[in-house]
């Protein structure tokens, strides 16, 4: 069957709400324990969206196992576990490798799409893969010839926040053909809070924030949280998974130029070297996937 449309433009400008994502967590992240932050973002967000939850519930029910796991996993994993992690790295390492490495999300989530979706991955693939790697390993440490245990915490936090919303990218294109958006978003955040509250009892986080707080993290839950999914879910019902993953490097380009705007980052050399090795792999990747011969084929039918 023809693709009727094409939305990865809007998967595209969700990702890039995203991007705006460090200017608000960065600052909570230093006041605030991750687990708490990531509580607060799914707390608000399904307080939004208490009126479409009995029409996502009933969506669930109805939908198949295979979903309902999905559902789960996105809401659990890619939702609260991954922001968890994202948020941790701000807090651990310096603002521009936890964005950064979230260039590495494209490559995880080419992978599972050939696993889980059908999608068969060339080996000229790892043409552009390996570089990208390389890149990022550039681009997390200012010397990369003398790594920090600090660094590496920061750097591992952010790759499995990658790992997991490269996975959600996925999982979200297999949901969304069969759910509607509204109702994968609901869903997304309903089975987040629980999932976010425990962890907050795992770390022992304290739940309260001042009132003080409340406006930056309503600001961070609505903007690059609950606005860029809904984009994000429309966009992603109507575009392959391995598009919708290179249309998502507009968070990490977005996060960089404006963690290095206004969060006073000051990349080193060969994190400048690193940064452009990452954009060029993944860009060169994009238009090699435009031509007639793609490196990943989705499955036909």
């Amino acid at each position: 069957m023809g693709q009727a449309r094409d939305r990865t433009w809007l998967v595209a400008v969700a990702a890039a709400l995203w991007g705006t994502d460090g200017l608000l967590r960065a600052p909570l992240a230093g006041a605030l324990p991750a687990a708490t932050v990531v509580f607060w973002e799914h707390l608000i967000a399904v307080v939004v969206l208490l009126p479409f939850v009995p029409a996502a519930v009933r969506a669930f029910r109805a939908s198949s196992t295979r979903d309902r796991v999905a559902v789960l996993v996105i809401g659990a994993g890619s939702s609260a576990l991954a922001t968890a992690l994202f948020t941790a790295a701000f807090a651990t390492g310096d603002a521009l490798t936890p964005l950064v490495l979230q260039k590495l999300q494209p490559l995880v989530a080419v992978v599972a799409a050939a696993a889980l979706l059908g999608e068969r991955v060339r080996a000229g693939y790892w043409v552009f893969a390996l570089p990208a790697l390389v890149g990022a390993w550039l681009v997390a440490f200012p010397d990369p010839l003398a790594v920090q245990v600090r660094e590496l915490g920061a750097a591992g936090l952010a790759i499995g926040a990658a790992v997991l919303w490269g996975f959600g990218t996925v999982l979200g294109r297999m949901v969304g053909v069969r759910t509607a958006p509204r109702d994968v978003t609901v869903l997304r955040f309903l089975v987040g809070l629980p999932a976010s509250a425990v962890i907050v009892a795992v770390q022992g986080a304290p739940p309260a924030v001042s009132p003080g707080q409340l406006g930056p993290l309503a600001l961070l839950a609505l903007i690059p949280g609950l606005l860029a999914l809904v984009l994000y879910y429309v966009g992603l019902r109507d575009t392959p998974a391995a598009r919708a993953t290179l249309a998502e490097l507009a968070f990490p380009a977005t996060a960089t130029v404006l963690g290095i705007a206004f969060l006073g980052v000051s990349p080193s050399a060969t994190q400048w070297i690193g940064l452009l090795i990452v954009v060029a792999a993944i860009t060169a990747l994009g238009l090699r996937e435009r031509g007639a011969e793609p490196v990943v084929l989705a499955r036909a039918g």
